[in-house]
């Protein structure tokens, strides 16, 4: 059966049917101007000088409302882009006024070429801003756009003051002469740049809203769209017809548009402060998202200190609401309980954690410390010494397992094996649950610290009598120790001292006991660091496997390094004797026979009393090998020099008839390895 593969997520506004009617919206202006223009009957002429003016005053000033907002959120999140967009609004705004002082009988009795062509220079302006201002601004460019944006506002409004008294000021220029009569070609051509930008800002603009949706990013880009159709309905230049007061009522949607959108967000969130924070530039909206953290955490930790109306504080730095306060202490409150709750259940998990490992008692109690005091403030532990249990100049008596409270500390006891061995202070918490989590960490660190004795208690004794791999392996799991086992394919290494009997002989024993444990100190490191298990020490002799019990991957050739060592450090020990005393030379050698091969490994002997060990073939032709050694020597079996591959320098024993084997054994003398 296929499973249908999920349909990629688009943001609200770019779903197809809010996008089919968004583009229906956009379109039915375009196709409006369509018509007025093809039927002439339809395309009357209506001239109210004082509805034109008024009209334009009031959407004038809410535009100017508009890009005195974005110009504050700029300035206050110090942000290029929301500077840019609101130089649109404002460019756009500062025309739209000028072409309403510029209507007839208002101060000019028959209006003035400024009035025509005020709006299209205002519009491609502004669309000089937008295209701009769609950008994704580098660090670099944004702080060069806000450190001229002084230099930019003063020109923009200065270019606008010029252009009013030259539209104004009757015979000054050839702006304030009668409004053309006729339609002019130049005319168009001059707001062709402006709609190449703001189609481009648009386009621009909706691939940032695909990012990072938005409600205002989507006003923001209807209405540059509307204002490229602005232009176009005023390339008709049909002054006080339809089609001519088409492009005032899309100047004037544009700009309700975003108003609108604005308020909504307002009537939301009840604040003014992030209405166009979605606009900025992502590195903007980044050490937005920043400072939100800082300053949730800030209350978090605030309330955490037990300290009321933290976000008061902080309220301003948002302009958020007494209601917005309130509900946000409220919720740094609950989050800082929840926070704190899931320090301290984090520290229970870490405290349990350490008791699977090997750390001593010290080690053990200030890990647990520094870790517990990060969720519960100062806590301590005194251990039981000289039959009293006490923390500094407090010395407490429990009676059975309740605790006891002094002042603003709790202190529960530490038991170990049923008896007490010490007592945990912790501070007085806020809730009842304070209490029994303080209550389970005093229960678990006391599983910790008895484990921590005990195992001590193996590691000084049992790990002493066996190799760390069985101690390890019976530790985890404990029914390995059950009689019985299977066949693995191992490496077997049998070490002996040739001339130990002689030795022996001549010597007391005191000095015997010396010498085995001056080789064996030497050679066991040897086994252990290349992975071997020590299964036994008979008299001057030692069995060692590799693969077993552990399973161990290149064992033949980790035997190996581990027999050429053990030669390496017994000549080290023998040159060390020679130093220091005359008869050194006649200390026994070891010798060492390696060799591969099927085994039955596993735990052998009684229900008292049994050991880890091996048997088969392999380990009895590894004996044999090494009895034939050489002293200061390595012989290695067939299957072994197989196994070893490359980088092996090996001499040759040829074909060998070993005792108890039918068959002939290849044999060779190992001298270096790779």
């Amino acid at each position: 059966m296929t499973l249908p593969t999920a349909s990629p997520y688009l943001p609200p506004a770019t779903q197809p049917v809010r996008g089919v009617v968004w583009a229906i919206h956009l379109v039915l202006p375009l196709l409006g101007l369509w018509l007025l223009l093809a039927q002439d009957h339809l395309n009357i002429m209506w001239e109210h000088h004082s509805s034109h003016f008024w009209m334009i005053i009031a959407v004038a000033g809410l535009n100017v409302v508009l890009g005195t907002m974005i110009s504050e959120a700029s300035r206050r999140r110090q942000d290029a882009r929301l500077f840019l967009v609101s130089m649109v609004f404002l460019a756009s705004a500062g025309f739209f006024f000028l072409h309403g002082m510029a209507t007839p009988q208002i101060i000019l009795p028959t209006g003035s070429m400024g009035f025509d062509l005020g709006q299209q220079v205002g519009l491609t302006i502004a669309s000089a801003f937008a295209f701009v201002s769609a950008f994704p601004l580098g660090e670099r460019a944004a702080a060069t756009v806000l450190k001229s944006q002084h230099v930019i506002r003063g020109v923009l409004f200065g270019f606008m003051i010029l252009w009013g008294v030259a539209s104004l000021v009757p015979g000054l220029t050839p702006l304030s002469e009668p409004p053309l009569k006729e339609p002019v070609d130049w005319l168009v051509w001059l707001s062709l740049p402006g709609l190449g930008l703001y189609g481009a800002a648009s386009v621009m603009m909706f691939q940032l809203h695909r990012q990072r949706p938005s409600a205002m990013l989507v006003s923001l880009i209807t209405a540059y769209a509307l204002l490229a159709e602005a232009m176009i309905a005023g390339m008709s230049q049909l002054n006080w017809h339809l089609s001519w007061w088409e492009w005032h009522f899309l100047l004037t949607l544009a700009f309700v548009f975003v108003a609108y959108s604005a308020y909504l967000q307002f009537m939301r969130e009840g604040s003014s402060a992030g209405l166009f924070d979605s606009v900025a530039l992502s590195a903007t909206v980044a050490r937005i998202q920043r400072q939100y953290d800082e300053v949730l955490e800030e209350l978090v930790e605030h309330v955490r200190r037990g300290e009321p109306l933290a976000a008061t504080r902080l309220s301003g730095k948002f302009r958020l609401t007494e209601g917005q306060t309130a509900i946000l202490d409220r919720a740094g409150e609950a989050l800082a309980s929840e926070r704190e709750l899931s320090q301290r259940l984090g520290a229970l998990v870490a405290v349990s954690a350490q008791t699977r490992v090997h750390l001593s008692e010290t080690d053990l109690l200030a890990s647990a410390l520094e870790r517990v005091r990060q969720a519960y403030g100062d806590v301590r532990i005194g251990l039981v010494a000289d039959g009293r249990t006490q923390i500094g100049s407090r010395e407490y008596e429990f009676s059975g397992d309740a605790p006891i409270r002094r002042d603003n500390l709790f202190a529960f006891p530490l038991t170990v094996k049923g008896h007490l061995a010490g007592v945990l202070e912790v501070p007085v918490g806020r809730t009842s649950q304070d209490e029994a989590l303080a209550a389970t960490l005093a229960g678990q660190l006391s599983i910790s610290l008895e484990n921590a004795r005990l195992y001590q208690e193996l590691n000084t004794l049992f790990r002493q009598y066996m190799s760390p791999d069985v101690a390890a392996a019976l530790l985890a799991d404990p029914a390995q120790a059950a009689l019985g086992g299977q066949m693995k394919e191992l490496t077997a290494l049998f070490a002996d001292l040739k001339g130990f009997t002689t030795f022996s002989e001549r010597v007391t024993p005191g000095e015997i006991v010396e010498m085995l444990n001056r080789y064996h100190t030497a050679a066991v490191p040897c086994i252990l660091t290349n992975g071997g298990t020590i299964v036994q020490f008979v008299g001057d002799a030692l069995l060692a496997l590799f693969n077993a019990p552990a399973t161990q991957t290149g064992h033949a050739r980790a035997a190996c390094r581990a027999a050429l060592a053990m030669q390496e450090a017994a000549a080290e020990v023998a040159e060390e004797i020679a130093w220091k005393r005359e008869d050194a030379e006649a200390w026994p050698t070891f010798r060492v026979g390696v060799n591969t091969g099927p085994a039955l490994v596993g735990n052998i002997g009684s229900p008292e009393l049994r050991g880890f060990n091996a048997m088969g073939d392999c380990v009895n032709v590894a004996a044999r090998l090494q009895g034939l050694a050489e002293p200061g020597t390595v012989v290695i079996g067939e299957t072994t020099r197989r196994q070893l591959g490359a980088g092996v320098t090996v001499n040759s024993l040829g074909k060998l008839s070993l005792k108890g084997k039918e068959e002939l054994v290849g044999a060779y003398v190992l001298t270096s390895l790779t």
